[in-house]
């Protein structure tokens, strides 16, 4: 089933972005997912914090030079002055910024798409929190591995309850690229995110550690009441973690572990999920998204397929291509700029949103911001445990 795709009729909603002109990463994902099912088109930009480079940077994507700004600020404030402003703005700067960011389009009334973690303190998510519930405006923050159909297989499953009551959760994030001092090289990705004025507390644990955390409560409908987590920065002279083991204990009994780190040789982007069950297991992995390993209880492992037989309708109604065609990170991420362009349609005509549409919410960031917060308490305290905060 192929139904997560464009519709010729439907005009693109306009997209502004802030963050991620030149030597950014991910501010060309944003645009490739933006685009990919021809629900947005990008039509204004604040694309670096410094206005000669954010021009040129628009420059090079052909943004009108009328609406390429120097900063946030002058963008989102003449947008809202504008009969065609933005609808939506896309925030890709590092953490410190997702803020400020916010704040001035929310203000303007704008959509926003807020790259993760939600700021750099539980502290400043929650004054965004406030801020957006006081506008009445629609909030994502992109945890992307919530796009993919074979997760929303494996939620689906466990919210049928056929892996019965859940036991335990083991969920691991692997990544190998700080394992030497980069960020001494000056490398734009490796500096920011291992400098906690710009990223936060949290190092590794806030980069990808919210990642797994996220997708863990996504695909269990658990939440993480108490963790015991062990921080460490093993590269000489790393101000934030590069690795994290954590221990969590979930509001149904359940318990679960999380390995998360920057400095192991041999893994690009190992994220995995298992969830274990009085009836069953399921296995999903990052690198191999296309499939769900599903076992019941007693009987032989069984591989579940993206667009294959017997798959949910929450999965296939996110699924583009058919079976054996695989889809991958772009795709995921684009399911969510296409799940908030039909609730800001919705909005628009004065309709509820779509029961079926799924997103992570400000709510998920502050959750996601309690959790770093969390784990570097935990830590500094000997990986003593502690409640995240509000649990």
């Amino acid at each position: 089933m192929v139904s997560a795709r464009a519709d010729s009729a439907i005009r693109p909603l306009r997209l502004g972005m802030v963050g991620g002109g030149e030597g950014a990463f991910i501010g060309a994902v944003h645009r490739m997912a933006a685009r990919l099912d021809g629900q947005f088109e990008l039509v204004a930009g604040a694309l670096s914090s410094t206005p000669e480079k954010a021009l040129r940077s628009a420059a090079a994507l052909g943004l009108d030079p009328a609406r390429s700004y120097p900063d946030f600020m002058a963008m989102a404030k003449r947008e809202a002055r504008l009969k065609e402003g933005i609808e939506a703005v896309a925030i890709v700067t590092p953490n410190h910024q997702h803020v400020p960011a916010a704040l001035a389009f929310l203000k303007a009334g704008v959509a926003v798409i807020c790259d993760k973690p939600l700021a750099s303190t539980l502290k400043d998510a929650r004054r965004l929190q406030r801020a957006a519930e006081a506008a009445g405006t629609i909030f994502c923050v992109t945890y992307n591995y919530s796009g993919y159909p074979m997760v929303r297989q494996a939620r689906a499953m466990v919210a049928e309850g056929l892996l019965g009551d859940l036991r335990v959760v083991q969920v691991e994030y692997p990544q190998d690229w700080l394992t030497e001092p980069l960020e001494a090289t000056g490398q734009k990705q490796a500096d920011w995110r291992t400098d906690p004025a710009r990223a936060g507390a949290g190092g590794c644990i806030g980069d990808i550690g919210t990642h797994a955390y996220q997708l863990t409560e996504f695909v269990t409908g658990l939440e993480v009441r108490e963790l015991a987590a062990d921080l460490s920065h093993f590269v000489p002279g790393r101000r934030v973690d590069d690795n994290a083991q954590i221990l969590l204990r979930f509001n149904t009994g359940a318990r679960g572990m999380m390995w998360a780190s920057q400095v192991a040789p041999g893994n690009e982007n190992g994220l995995k999920l298992r969830v274990y069950g009085c009836k069953g297991g399921l296995e999903w992995r990052q690198e191999h998204p296309n499939h769900l390993t599903w076992t019941p209880f007693g009987e032989a492992p069984r591989t579940l397929t993206r667009g294959g037989a017997g798959i949910s309708p929450a999965a296939a109604r996110v699924t583009r291509v058919p079976s054996g065609h695989p889809e991958g990170y772009l795709e995921a991420f684009a399911t969510l700029y296409t799940e908030v362009a039909r609730a800001i349609r919705a909005r628009a005509a004065g309709e509820a949103c779509p029961a079926d549409v799924i997103f992570p919410t400000l709510t998920d960031g502050v959750r996601g911001m309690a959790f770093i917060e969390a784990a570097v308490r935990s830590s500094q305290g000997n990986a003593r445990w502690v409640k995240l905060p509000g649990a």
